[in-house]
């Protein structure tokens, strides 16, 4: 992952490619139909998810070849705002006129997105391939797209809305755009952070990021309130892969995935079930006048539930240098980048961080041992993606490995899983150590740390939990519980720490009452040199 990597627009990497195999009636030939509403398809021929998982396990053993990139100069003048203005047509929607209640449009190349992908639809178990036409597009007359060949081919695709609500043609609430990058809406009808396909590479001194490409999708009609079924086939340098996504439209977006791997040479950091968003500043960590915005971030930090029932809270930070921390864990019960921060006064922006969704990653099945990773690249604008969290299993990826995942990704307004019997973490704040009327000590931070909900608001008059606190290194004073004056059923724990050197602190914190945990376990990593 790259801290270049645009948040407006998914990105494609720079690797990625179509499976030399030849599909049946692949491209337009004799005896090839239209589609209802004007899509031009070609023939069909039988598909099944087994087939699928065949055709990546046969081209792993084979070398990796670029895709299609047509005309490359003229891609790469579709910019952001010329790709902006190329809008397909609703009304040739794939399924506008049924059987499905959720019609796919579709998403044209660009400078950000130059691999031509094949769309199929499937339809009682026949597949046909959506072939490409730039008449299914709106576009201004002197947009660049017009210099493109007749097989130019799609970006990628979007979810419209249920043709039960009028809005359906404007409104969207799934999309696959870039290298193997998707997102969904939450519940509180936002786009927000991405989820990937797979990581590979990332943050591994000397050795680039690879971003392998969804190189084909299969997408099946449904009912209302039913799951579409997408399959997708991956291809890269070092993996291909054949993928299942389940994903039903409800309140929030739920999105059951299987998927596929077949490793053609050796990767040193395979990432599962990779989540991408963006951290720039928050409350804990604000630069002097960087902007004039409280906070900017799509998600605020990382939960996780281990496989031992723990539950953990690690606020993001946006570092001085690329960091990556690792949290081991065995059959892992969950973990995400959630957005718990849901004050509009807190940023303050019309483009609604305050309602961007929180992803979170249930896994199926035995995952074993490994670790979630979150990785945090420095960013000095809101523009880039620069926090990733994902597994990466214990055992060493190796050219020749076929590796089968299953997990639930659910896009929501909070944590699905957070229990009521323990308070969460809702702010994390940073300042001068010491006491106030009295010099401050040098080398010394105060961290106040905030609880609420959970058995908090029923404490008794007068009963006041405990702070568990440990550091990997230092000291720890001036440790002090209160309940927040104001805002009821809410508690923050004071604490210093004097740490010297540079060298990483691993801070860990939660309130106890009577030795049992009141509150789900706070950490954070502090750089005393760094964060001065």
């Amino acid at each position: 992952m790259s801290s270049r990597v645009s948040r407006r627009a998914f990105v494609t990497g720079t690797l990625g490619l179509a499976f030399a195999a030849a599909l049946p009636g692949a491209g337009r030939a004799q005896g090839a139909a239209d589609a209802p509403g004007g899509l031009k398809l070609g023939e069909p021929f039988a598909f099944r998810f087994d087939d699928l998982i065949a055709r990546a396990r046969t081209a792993a053993g084979d070398p990796f070849r670029e895709p299609y990139r047509p005309l490359p100069e003229v891609t790469a003048a579709i910019d952001y705002a010329a790709h902006g203005q190329i809008k397909f047509k609703p009304d040739l929607a794939l399924y506008a006129d049924g059987p499905s209640a959720y019609p796919a449009t579709f998403f044209h190349l660009g400078e950000f997105f130059q691999a031509a992908v094949k769309m199929h639809r499937v339809v009682d178990g026949q597949a046909q391939e959506i072939l490409y036409s730039p008449d299914y597009f709106a576009m201004p007359a002197d947009s660049p797209a017009h210099r493109l060949p007749p097989d130019a081919g799609f970006a990628g695709f979007r979810l419209q809305e249920s043709t039960g609500e009028d809005r359906w043609r404007t409104h969207d609430w799934l999309a696959f755009l870039g290298a193997s990058y998707f997102r969904a809406i939450g519940e509180l009808e936002q786009y927000g952070l991405s989820a990937r396909g797979v990581l590979i590479d990332a943050a591994v001194p000397d050795r680039p990021e690879e971003f392998p490409l969804f190189t084909e999708f299969y997408i099946a009609p449904a009912e209302e309130g039913e799951a579409v079924v997408i399959h997708a086939l991956l291809d890269g340098p070092s993996l291909t892969g054949a993928f299942r996504f389940q994903a039903t439209r409800g309140k929030a977006v739920v999105m059951e995935v299987e998927k596929h791997l077949f490793l053609r040479r050796d990767v040193q950091r395979l990432g599962i079930a990779p989540v991408t968003s963006m951290f720039w500043y928050g409350e804990h960590d604000r630069p002097f006048r960087v902007d004039w915005r409280p906070e900017v971030h799509d998600s605020d930090g990382l939960a996780l539930w281990t496989g031992g029932g723990e539950h953990l809270w690690r606020p993001l930070r946006n570092p001085q240098a690329t960091t990556v921390s690792s949290f081991l864990d065995e059959n892992p019960r969950g973990f995400g980048l959630a957005q718990r921060d849901r004050n509009p006064e807190h940023f303050l922006d019309g483009v609604r961080y305050e309602n961007r969704p929180t992803l979170w990653v249930e896994p199926l099945g035995d995952w074993g041992r490994g670790a979630v990773e979150l990785l945090e690249i420095p960013t000095d604008d809101e523009i880039h993606d620069n926090i990733g969290a994902y597994w990466v299993p214990e055992a060493p990826a190796r050219a020749g490995d076929a590796l089968t995942y299953r997990y639930r990704l659910h896009w929501v307004a909070h944590e699905p899983f957070l229990p009521g019997t323990i308070a969460r973490t809702v702010a994390t704040r940073i300042g001068r150590g010491g006491e106030p009327g009295k010099p401050r000590p040098a080398g010394v931070r105060k961290f106040v740390v905030e609880f609420e909900g959970g058995p908090l608001p029923y404490l008794k008059t007068g009963v006041i939990p405990e702070a568990v606190i440990t550091a990997s290194r230092g000291e720890v004073s001036h440790v002090f519980v209160e309940a927040v004056p104001g805002l009821f059923g809410r508690w923050r724990a004071h604490f210093d720490l004097t740490a010297a050197g540079s060298e990483p602190v691993e801070l860990r914190l939660y309130l106890s009452l009577d030795g049992e945990p009141q509150t789900e376990t706070w950490l954070f990593q502090y750089v005393p040199r760094l964060e001065s």
